[in-house]
Parts: structure tokens; C-alpha cells; sequence
């Protein structure tokens, strides 16, 4: 007759049990741990904080880490989406994650947009939308009649532009300052842009060659535009349902 130990027995069961358990546990917690997160591309690429202060995280939910923090109207540069957070880079050079409610996105990267981030280079005309070249033919023309250098068009400041012009429409003003972005030399300083002089024209006009006779015939606009200290320039046209379309056109000079 073969004796059993029923309590070794019961004891090694317990033991297979509980070693079972501890795997199942550790499985779950590194599926969840190493499960791939899908990101997704966005349309726009800046945005502005929207909150008095906004933490940064290493990752996109609050049981991350807190990296730093941005306060209320600082710029954040967005690389993608992720659920409902922004993978972004912001001042200092830290890339973390914020949520997206905290953020509004203010700069859209269309085909039609400058994305040189290169203050110091020109941007290829095709990158501007056929309203925008055609603003810049007028004015170089202007220039050259006059003896003048053509204006280049340089990638930030070309950002700029786009930016306040869709600002102005989005905003509902007609104004040199921003209630968002200030002055045009804030928005320059605030984008980081190098320059020795600069300035802006505005209008809202219905067709390109109308605003920028328009220009022409003030004295103040037409001094931007036949200032030979001003040798780069971005021009930003959307269009608006006030004037038909906004324009704004920023100077400076290296």
C-alpha cells in the first residue's frame, strides 16, 4: 500500500498556486506597462497655453512624471497627437507631453505654409499659397520701380505672418496688436526671430492688387514696403468673411 502525504501534498499545490498567480500578475502588468500607444500626425505643429500653469509630463497621462511646467500664452512646439494629449517640445528643449484641453493650436501646417525653422534662410516660393506670391510679386515690383532690392522671403517670419493673419480672423480684430500675441515685435521676439529693424502692414481687402494699392497710397505703408533697410519679409493671406481676405505683411532687416 503506498501512503500519500496529504499535507506535503496540499503544500506543494499552494506553492504552484501562488507561483501561477505571480506570473498571471506580472504578465498584466507588463502588457500594460510596454502596450503600444499609437500616435497620429496633426495639421498644425505651435500651439499656446491656454491655462495659468501647465504641467509637462514624461508621458501622455497624469501617472507620469511632472518634467516642468509653461505658463499661460507660452508657445509650445506640437509633434503629434497621443489619445488626447500633445507629444510637444517647448523652451529649454524638453520634450514631454501635455493634455490638449490646456492647449490651443494656432498655426496650421498646411503644404501652403513656411516650415523652415532656420531664421537665417529664405523659404522657397513654393511654399507659399498662390495669394501670398502674388502679394510678394506687387511689392517686389513696387521695389524694384523704385530702385530697390526684391524682399526675400525669410521661413520664420513667413511663419509669423501666416500666424497673425489667421489670428486677426480667428480673433475677430483688425489690429497691429494682438490680443494674444502683442505688438508685432513681441510676436517676432516670442517666435525667437533675428532682426536689427522691422515692421508690419496690415489690410483687409477684397483682392491682392487692391490691398496693396491700397498700401501704396498711404504713407505710412508705402515706407515700409520702399525702406531699402528692409531685406527679408513673410506675408500672411486669409482669407475672412469681414474684407474677403486679410492680409499681413511683416519687414525686417539684417
Amino acid at each position: 500500500m503506498r501512503v500519500i502525504q496529504i499535507g506535503k501534498y496540499k503544500k506543494t499545490v499552494k506553492i504552484i498556486l501562488v507561483l501561477v498567480f505571480v506570473l498571471n500578475i506580472s504578465i498584466l502588468v507588463m502588457s500594460k506597462t510596454f502596450a503600444m500607444q499609437h500616435y497620429y500626425e496633426l495639421d498644425y505643429q505651435t500651439g499656446i497655453v491656454t491655462t495659468t500653469m501647465l504641467n509637462v509630463r514624461s508621458g501622455p497621462s497624469t501617472d507620469h512624471e511632472v518634467i516642468t511646467t509653461v505658463r499661460k500664452n507660452e508657445y509650445v512646439r506640437i509633434f503629434a497627437g497621443i489619445g488626447n494629449w500633445y507629444i510637444v517640445q517647448i523652451e529649454g528643449d524638453y520634450i514631454g507631453a501635455v493634455s490638449q484641453k490646456y492647449i490651443k493650436p494656432i498655426y496650421p501646417n498646411a503644404n501652403n505654409s513656411g516650415s523652415n525653422t532656420n531664421s537665417n534662410t529664405s523659404t522657397n516660393h513654393s511654399t507659399l499659397t498662390a495669394d501670398e506670391q502674388e502679394v510678394l510679386k506687387l511689392i517686389n515690383q513696387q521695389r524694384t520701380k523704385n530702385g530697390l532690392s526684391a524682399l526675400k522671403v525669410d521661413a520664420e517670419v513667413q511663419r509669423v505672418a501666416k500666424i497673425k493673419a489667421q489670428d486677426m480672423v480667428d480673433s475677430n480684430y483688425f489690429s497691429h496688436n494682438s490680443p494674444i500675441y502683442g505688438s508685432p515685435f513681441d510676436m517676432l521676439n516670442s517666435f525667437k526671430v533675428s532682426y536689427k529693424t522691422a515692421a508690419e502692414n496690415i489690410a483687409g481687402n477684397a483682392s491682392n492688387q487692391a490691398a496693396v494699392t491700397a498700401w501704396m497710397n498711404s504713407a505710412g505703408h508705402q515706407a515700409n514696403i520702399l525702406n531699402n533697410g528692409y531685406n527679408y519679409t513673410g506675408i500672411g493671406v486669409v482669407n475672412s468673411k469681414t474684407y474677403g481676405k486679410i492680409y499681413v505683411q511683416m519687414f525686417i532687416g539684417k
